[in-house]
Protein backbone atom coordinates (compact mmCIF):
# COMPACT_ATOMS: atom_id res chain seq x y z
CA UNK A 1 0.00 0.00 0.00
CA UNK A 2 1.99 3.30 -1.32
CA UNK A 3 1.98 6.62 -2.29
CA UNK A 4 3.87 7.63 -4.58
CA UNK A 5 3.57 11.24 -4.69
CA UNK A 6 1.49 14.21 -5.49
CA UNK A 7 -0.93 13.21 -8.55
CA UNK A 8 -2.73 16.19 -9.61
CA UNK A 9 -4.04 19.63 -7.97
CA UNK A 10 -7.63 20.91 -8.77
CA UNK A 11 -8.28 24.30 -8.08
CA UNK A 12 -11.22 27.07 -8.99
CA UNK A 13 -10.98 29.66 -12.35
CA UNK A 14 -14.25 31.96 -13.21
CA UNK A 15 -13.14 32.49 -16.49
CA UNK A 16 -12.08 29.34 -18.51
CA UNK A 17 -10.95 30.96 -21.85
CA UNK A 18 -8.76 33.29 -19.96
CA UNK A 19 -7.57 30.42 -18.02
CA UNK A 20 -7.16 28.36 -21.14
CA UNK A 21 -5.00 31.31 -22.58
CA UNK A 22 -2.78 31.10 -19.57
CA UNK A 23 -2.00 28.17 -18.63
CA UNK A 24 -0.87 26.59 -22.07
CA UNK A 25 0.37 30.40 -23.53
CA UNK A 26 1.93 31.37 -20.85
CA UNK A 27 3.09 28.22 -18.79
CA UNK A 28 3.05 26.26 -21.92
CA UNK A 29 1.38 23.41 -20.18
CA UNK A 30 -0.77 21.26 -22.45
CA UNK A 31 -4.60 20.90 -22.31
CA UNK A 32 -4.99 17.23 -22.03
CA UNK A 33 -8.15 16.66 -21.52
CA UNK A 34 -11.39 19.25 -22.14
CA UNK A 35 -14.00 17.66 -19.83
CA UNK A 36 -16.78 18.75 -17.64
CA UNK A 37 -17.32 18.60 -13.98
CA UNK A 38 -18.83 15.16 -13.16
CA UNK A 39 -20.98 16.01 -10.11
CA UNK A 40 -21.73 19.74 -11.96
CA UNK A 41 -22.14 19.12 -15.48
CA UNK A 42 -22.57 22.68 -16.29
CA UNK A 43 -18.92 23.25 -15.82
CA UNK A 44 -15.90 22.92 -17.57
CA UNK A 45 -13.20 20.55 -16.05
CA UNK A 46 -9.37 21.25 -17.72
CA UNK A 47 -6.85 19.41 -17.21
CA UNK A 48 -3.38 20.71 -17.70
CA UNK A 49 -0.23 18.72 -17.64
CA UNK A 50 3.20 17.78 -20.09
CA UNK A 51 2.21 16.40 -23.53
CA UNK A 52 0.81 12.69 -21.88
CA UNK A 53 -0.78 14.35 -19.27
CA UNK A 54 1.36 12.22 -16.97
CA UNK A 55 0.20 11.36 -13.85
CA UNK A 56 1.87 14.28 -11.34
CA UNK A 57 1.59 16.69 -13.83
CA UNK A 58 -1.76 18.23 -14.27
CA UNK A 59 -2.82 21.10 -13.05
CA UNK A 60 -6.71 20.89 -13.49
CA UNK A 61 -9.12 23.57 -12.68
CA UNK A 62 -13.18 23.72 -11.92
CA UNK A 63 -14.87 26.68 -14.19
CA UNK A 64 -17.13 27.76 -11.31
CA UNK A 65 -18.39 31.41 -11.90
CA UNK A 66 -17.39 32.57 -7.95
CA UNK A 67 -15.50 35.60 -6.40
CA UNK A 68 -12.02 35.39 -5.76
CA UNK A 69 -10.92 32.89 -2.86
CA UNK A 70 -10.62 35.13 0.53
CA UNK A 71 -7.02 33.80 1.23
CA UNK A 72 -6.69 32.20 4.91
CA UNK A 73 -5.90 29.20 6.56
CA UNK A 74 -7.31 25.24 6.31
CA UNK A 75 -6.53 25.30 2.66
CA UNK A 76 -3.88 24.67 -0.20
CA UNK A 77 -2.05 28.35 0.03
CA UNK A 78 0.66 27.06 -2.69
CA UNK A 79 1.29 24.87 -5.66
CA UNK A 80 4.83 24.90 -6.57
CA UNK A 81 5.85 23.42 -10.65
CA UNK A 82 8.65 21.57 -11.45
CA UNK A 83 11.81 22.80 -13.66
CA UNK A 84 14.96 21.24 -13.97
CA UNK A 85 18.00 24.01 -13.40
CA UNK A 86 18.96 27.59 -12.40
CA UNK A 87 18.86 28.32 -16.30
CA UNK A 88 15.53 27.25 -16.46
CA UNK A 89 14.59 29.47 -13.48
CA UNK A 90 16.55 32.20 -15.06
CA UNK A 91 14.62 32.03 -18.46
CA UNK A 92 11.21 31.97 -16.49
CA UNK A 93 12.17 34.95 -14.47
CA UNK A 94 12.72 37.14 -17.18
CA UNK A 95 9.75 35.93 -18.88
CA UNK A 96 7.31 36.43 -15.72
CA UNK A 97 8.84 39.84 -14.67
CA UNK A 98 8.42 41.14 -18.35
CA UNK A 99 4.62 40.25 -18.18
CA UNK A 100 4.44 41.71 -14.81
CA UNK A 101 5.67 44.90 -16.21
CA UNK A 102 3.23 45.24 -18.28
CA UNK A 103 0.63 44.50 -16.31
CA UNK A 104 -0.45 41.12 -17.08
CA UNK A 105 0.40 38.83 -14.23
CA UNK A 106 0.40 40.60 -10.63
CA UNK A 107 3.77 40.93 -8.59
CA UNK A 108 6.32 38.02 -9.47
CA UNK A 109 8.34 37.30 -6.15
CA UNK A 110 12.79 37.52 -6.41
CA UNK A 111 14.67 34.81 -7.73
CA UNK A 112 15.67 32.84 -4.14
CA UNK A 113 16.41 30.09 -2.43
CA UNK A 114 13.47 28.20 -0.35
CA UNK A 115 14.04 24.91 1.34
CA UNK A 116 17.57 24.28 -0.39
CA UNK A 117 16.00 24.95 -4.13
CA UNK A 118 15.52 27.76 -6.40
CA UNK A 119 12.12 28.69 -6.36
CA UNK A 120 10.40 31.95 -8.06
CA UNK A 121 6.82 32.39 -6.50
CA UNK A 122 4.16 33.96 -8.81
CA UNK A 123 0.34 34.32 -9.09
CA UNK A 124 -1.58 33.57 -12.76
CA UNK A 125 -3.77 36.38 -13.68
CA UNK A 126 -6.75 35.32 -11.04
CA UNK A 127 -4.52 34.74 -7.80
CA UNK A 128 -4.06 31.19 -7.91
CA UNK A 129 -0.38 31.45 -6.04
CA UNK A 130 1.97 29.27 -7.40
CA UNK A 131 5.71 28.62 -7.90
CA UNK A 132 8.62 27.25 -10.15
CA UNK A 133 10.67 25.26 -8.31
CA UNK A 134 13.89 23.72 -9.20
CA UNK A 135 13.66 19.95 -8.43
CA UNK A 136 17.40 18.83 -9.53
CA UNK A 137 16.33 16.09 -12.40
CA UNK A 138 14.29 13.90 -9.59
CA UNK A 139 11.25 12.46 -10.26
CA UNK A 140 9.75 11.05 -13.65
CA UNK A 141 10.51 12.58 -16.74
CA UNK A 142 8.17 14.72 -18.36
CA UNK A 143 7.08 13.76 -22.11
CA UNK A 144 7.71 17.36 -23.73
CA UNK A 145 5.18 19.39 -25.63
CA UNK A 146 6.24 20.07 -29.09
CA UNK A 147 3.47 23.05 -29.91
CA UNK A 148 4.30 24.31 -26.44
CA UNK A 149 5.85 28.05 -26.45
CA UNK A 150 8.39 27.42 -24.23
CA UNK A 151 11.57 25.67 -24.58
CA UNK A 152 12.09 21.93 -24.37
CA UNK A 153 14.65 22.21 -22.15
CA UNK A 154 12.42 24.96 -19.70
CA UNK A 155 8.89 23.35 -19.99
CA UNK A 156 7.16 22.33 -16.96
CA UNK A 157 7.94 19.01 -15.63
CA UNK A 158 5.05 18.07 -13.22
CA UNK A 159 3.89 19.05 -9.86
CA UNK A 160 6.36 19.61 -7.12
CA UNK A 161 5.39 20.42 -3.22
CA UNK A 162 2.10 21.48 -2.41
CA UNK A 163 2.04 24.14 0.21
CA UNK A 164 -0.88 23.41 3.43
CA UNK A 165 -2.15 26.44 5.62
CA UNK A 166 -3.33 24.71 9.20
CA UNK A 167 -4.37 26.36 12.04
CA UNK A 168 -3.30 23.54 14.47
CA UNK A 169 -0.41 20.98 13.06
CA UNK A 170 -1.43 18.00 15.59
CA UNK A 171 -4.16 16.63 13.67
CA UNK A 172 -3.01 17.29 10.23
CA UNK A 173 0.09 15.65 11.37
CA UNK A 174 -1.75 12.79 12.78
CA UNK A 175 -3.47 12.47 9.53
CA UNK A 176 -0.24 12.66 7.32
CA UNK A 177 2.19 10.45 9.68
CA UNK A 178 -0.27 7.82 10.96
CA UNK A 179 -2.71 7.44 8.27
CA UNK A 180 -1.31 7.97 5.55
CA UNK A 181 2.57 6.96 5.82
CA UNK A 182 4.47 10.34 5.09
CA UNK A 183 7.01 11.10 6.82
CA UNK A 184 8.27 13.96 8.30
CA UNK A 185 11.60 15.12 6.58
CA UNK A 186 12.72 18.58 7.61
CA UNK A 187 11.91 21.71 8.49
CA UNK A 188 12.43 25.34 7.35
CA UNK A 189 11.76 28.87 8.47
CA UNK A 190 8.17 30.13 6.99
CA UNK A 191 8.84 33.31 5.24
CA UNK A 192 5.72 35.00 6.42
CA UNK A 193 6.67 33.83 10.21
CA UNK A 194 10.44 33.28 10.41
CA UNK A 195 9.55 31.88 14.25
CA UNK A 196 7.35 29.43 12.81
CA UNK A 197 8.69 26.31 10.78
CA UNK A 198 7.53 24.83 7.75
CA UNK A 199 7.37 21.50 8.18
CA UNK A 200 7.89 18.65 4.80
CA UNK A 201 6.31 15.34 4.87
CA UNK A 202 7.40 13.36 2.17
CA UNK A 203 5.81 10.04 0.38
CA UNK A 204 7.72 6.98 -1.11
CA UNK A 205 11.32 8.37 -2.53
CA UNK A 206 10.89 11.94 -1.64
CA UNK A 207 11.98 14.28 -3.94
CA UNK A 208 10.10 17.69 -5.35
CA UNK A 209 7.17 15.90 -6.44
CA UNK A 210 6.91 13.75 -3.32
CA UNK A 211 6.16 16.72 -0.67
CA UNK A 212 3.78 18.27 1.20
CA UNK A 213 4.74 21.54 2.95
CA UNK A 214 2.86 22.32 6.32
CA UNK A 215 2.88 25.90 7.43
CA UNK A 216 1.39 26.47 10.94
CA UNK A 217 -0.85 29.67 10.60
CA UNK A 218 -3.19 30.14 13.37
CA UNK A 219 -3.55 33.86 13.26
CA UNK A 220 -5.49 33.61 10.04
CA UNK A 221 -9.28 33.40 9.29
CA UNK A 222 -10.17 30.29 7.74
CA UNK A 223 -10.11 30.21 3.91
CA UNK A 224 -13.08 30.56 1.57
CA UNK A 225 -13.22 28.77 -1.80
CA UNK A 226 -13.27 31.10 -4.90
CA UNK A 227 -11.90 31.65 -8.18
CA UNK A 228 -7.72 31.32 -7.48
CA UNK A 229 -8.16 29.07 -5.11
CA UNK A 230 -7.60 25.65 -4.91
CA UNK A 231 -10.23 22.86 -4.16
CA UNK A 232 -8.15 19.89 -3.50
CA UNK A 233 -5.01 18.07 -3.98
CA UNK A 234 -5.05 14.16 -5.52
CA UNK A 235 -1.65 11.89 -4.14
CA UNK A 236 -1.08 8.93 -6.14
CA UNK A 237 -1.63 5.59 -5.82
CA UNK A 238 0.45 3.85 -8.42
CA UNK A 239 -2.08 0.35 -8.72
CA UNK A 240 -5.36 -0.29 -8.35
CA UNK A 241 -4.29 -2.78 -5.58
CA UNK A 242 -2.88 0.18 -3.56
CA UNK A 243 -6.45 2.12 -4.34
CA UNK A 244 -8.28 -0.72 -2.82
CA UNK A 245 -6.42 -0.93 0.19
CA UNK A 246 -6.15 3.11 0.79
CA UNK A 247 -10.09 2.22 0.94
CA UNK A 248 -10.37 -0.80 3.26
CA UNK A 249 -7.63 1.51 5.65
CA UNK A 250 -9.74 4.74 5.74
CA UNK A 251 -12.95 2.54 6.57
CA UNK A 252 -11.57 0.36 9.17
CA UNK A 253 -10.13 3.78 10.61
CA UNK A 254 -13.64 5.55 10.88
CA UNK A 255 -12.40 7.88 8.66
CA UNK A 256 -14.99 9.59 6.59
CA UNK A 257 -14.87 9.43 2.58
CA UNK A 258 -16.89 9.41 -0.77
CA UNK A 259 -16.55 5.42 -1.16
CA UNK A 260 -14.73 4.83 -4.42
CA UNK A 261 -15.26 6.79 -7.44
CA UNK A 262 -14.54 6.40 -11.11
CA UNK A 263 -13.91 9.31 -12.63
CA UNK A 264 -13.31 7.49 -16.22
CA UNK A 265 -9.25 8.41 -16.42
CA UNK A 266 -8.37 7.64 -13.27
CA UNK A 267 -10.03 6.07 -9.72
CA UNK A 268 -11.34 8.44 -7.34
CA UNK A 269 -11.47 8.57 -3.05
CA UNK A 270 -12.10 11.76 -1.54
CA UNK A 271 -11.43 12.68 2.66
CA UNK A 272 -10.72 15.31 4.60
CA UNK A 273 -7.89 15.79 7.00
CA UNK A 274 -8.69 17.37 10.26
CA UNK A 275 -8.13 20.80 9.30
CA UNK A 276 -10.68 20.69 6.45
CA UNK A 277 -8.62 20.45 3.62
CA UNK A 278 -9.82 18.04 1.08
CA UNK A 279 -7.26 15.09 -0.53
CA UNK A 280 -7.95 12.44 -2.80
CA UNK A 281 -6.30 9.13 -3.54
CA UNK A 282 -6.33 8.68 -7.41
CA UNK A 283 -4.98 5.90 -9.02
CA UNK A 284 -1.96 6.42 -12.17
CA UNK A 285 -4.16 4.67 -15.17
CA UNK A 286 -5.73 4.28 -17.18
CA UNK A 287 -4.88 7.78 -18.22
CA UNK A 288 -6.24 10.42 -20.61
CA UNK A 289 -5.88 8.37 -23.69
CA UNK A 290 -8.46 5.73 -23.12
CA UNK A 291 -10.74 8.00 -25.24
CA UNK A 292 -8.76 10.13 -27.47
CA UNK A 293 -5.92 9.74 -29.82
CA UNK A 294 -3.14 10.75 -27.75
CA UNK A 295 -1.97 13.20 -30.98
CA UNK A 296 -5.38 14.98 -30.11
CA UNK A 297 -6.09 15.13 -26.09
CA UNK A 298 -7.71 18.17 -25.24
CA UNK A 299 -9.28 19.52 -28.94
CA UNK A 300 -12.29 18.56 -28.28
CA UNK A 301 -15.14 17.90 -25.31
CA UNK A 302 -14.14 14.61 -23.69
CA UNK A 303 -17.30 12.94 -21.97
CA UNK A 304 -16.90 9.69 -19.67
CA UNK A 305 -19.53 6.76 -21.37
CA UNK A 306 -21.90 7.79 -18.44
CA UNK A 307 -22.41 11.25 -19.49
CA UNK A 308 -22.61 10.42 -23.49
CA UNK A 309 -26.04 10.39 -23.58
CA UNK A 310 -26.58 13.93 -22.14
CA UNK A 311 -23.39 15.71 -24.91
CA UNK A 312 -25.93 17.80 -26.88
CA UNK A 313 -27.68 19.19 -23.73
CA UNK A 314 -24.06 19.56 -21.75
CA UNK A 315 -22.34 21.08 -24.75
CA UNK A 316 -25.42 23.66 -25.43
CA UNK A 317 -24.65 24.84 -21.62
CA UNK A 318 -21.01 25.03 -21.93
CA UNK A 319 -19.40 28.25 -23.18
CA UNK A 320 -17.20 28.04 -26.23
CA UNK A 321 -13.72 27.97 -25.16
CA UNK A 322 -12.18 28.69 -27.51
Amino acid sequence: MRLSGIHHVTAVSADARANRRFYTGVLGMRLVKRSVNQDDVRAYHLFYGDAAGSPGTDLTFFDWKMPRERRGTRSVSRTHLRVQGRAALEWWAERMGDLAARGALPAVGPLEERDGRLTLEFEDPEGQRLALVDDGGRGEPPVTWPESPVPPAHQIRGLGPVVLSVPMLSPTDAMLTDVLGLRLAREYPNPENPREAVRVYEMGEGGAHAELHVAVQPELRPARLGAGGVHHLALRAPTEDDYHAWTERLNRLGIPNSGEIDRFYFRSLYFREPNGILFEIATDGPGFAVDEDPSRLGEALALPPFLEPRRAEIVGALEPLD
